[in-house]
């Protein structure tokens, strides 16, 4: 266990890193000198940095500390004391590292653009290791944590683009400032919901037909796809009927839709997507 616990830290600290290289940069990099709001507690701590000069990162730590007391008992000790390091670790790389590298001064919006990608990415990686940077990252997970049908994505945006209207009133003063952050805003919480669920996203059928074996064998064959039988009654027939509930690859669901054209054109097909699919035949889940 002892060896297993290293492990993980060490896979936990290395991703800090890598994630927090990638939201400082999109921060520091590209953000400030394009003089538009971002988003989250980085966001406040950006509005103080161009008010009073102070440092993003530390200003970061001085306002996650009452965040993480107020939300301490709905998160736990284990995620607290994860997001504790990735803070420390975030806000060093912010205010020691990046300023090593090069500010970009072109575009604004390509500017918005790296930002938003850059820092989506480096987000979705700490919540997928079950941490986060503090501050509204604390607010948004404790919203989850009470109303787990809700997205992250879909919450960061909410939150977060009420930091945006504030840190254009402070800083950028224009309404371009208030549409960049936006942008960013939007692309942060694309980002984090594709990293996170997208890429083991697919489709899932339920197909009500007379002929359930015979479709479930040609989808074996043809697509190599298993299949699960489920009983079910008709509301107004009162007639007992066969669904054949398939979860197959975006890809894959067009031949199973003419297959099941094939066997039975009478069938009623109800394809929906899937924001994650695993197990056998997917990948596992973990």
């Amino acid at each position: 266990m002892r060896k297993l616990d290293w492990k993980n830290m060490s896979i936990d600290v290395a991703v800090d890193i890598i994630s927090g290289l990638l939201i400082a940069a999109g921060t520091y990099n590209f953000a400030v000198m394009a003089n538009f709001p971002m988003v989250g507690v980085n966001g406040i701590a950006l509005i103080f940095y161009h008010l009073f000069g102070t440092p993003i990162g530390l200003m970061a730590v001085l306002l996650n500390i009452p965040i993480a007391v107020f939300c301490y008992r709905i998160l736990g000790k284990t995620f607290f004391m994860h997001s504790v390091r990735t803070i420390v670790i975030t806000s060093v790389l912010m205010d020691v590292v990046a300023p090593l590298f090069p500010v970009y001064e072109g575009d604004r919006l390509l500017a918005a653009l790296c930002t938003g990608v850059l820092s989506g990415l480096g987000y979705a990686f700490i919540y997928m290791r079950g941490s986060s940077t503090g501050g509204a990252d604390f607010i948004i997970l404790s919203i989850k944590a009470k109303s787990p049908h809700m997205s992250i994505g879909k919450i960061t945006f909410g939150i977060d683009l009420l930091v945006v209207v504030i840190g254009t009133i402070l800083i950028s003063k224009d309404v371009d400032g208030l549409i960049y952050g936006v942008i960013v805003s939007f692309l942060i919480s694309v980002m984090v919901d594709k990293v996170m669920y997208g890429i083991n996203a697919g489709k899932l059928a339920l197909i009500v037909t007379s002929k359930p074996k015979e479709v479930a064998r040609r989808i074996d064959e043809m697509v190599g796809r298993g299949a699960t039988f489920l009983k079910a009654q008709g509301s107004f027939s009162g007639n007992d009927m066969d669904v054949v509930m398939c979860a197959c690859n975006n890809k894959q669901m067009y031949p199973i839709r003419n297959i099941v054209k094939d066997v039975d054109p009478a069938a009623f097909v109800i394809i929906m997507e899937s924001n994650e699919v695993l197990g056998e035949g997917f990948n596992l889940i973990r």
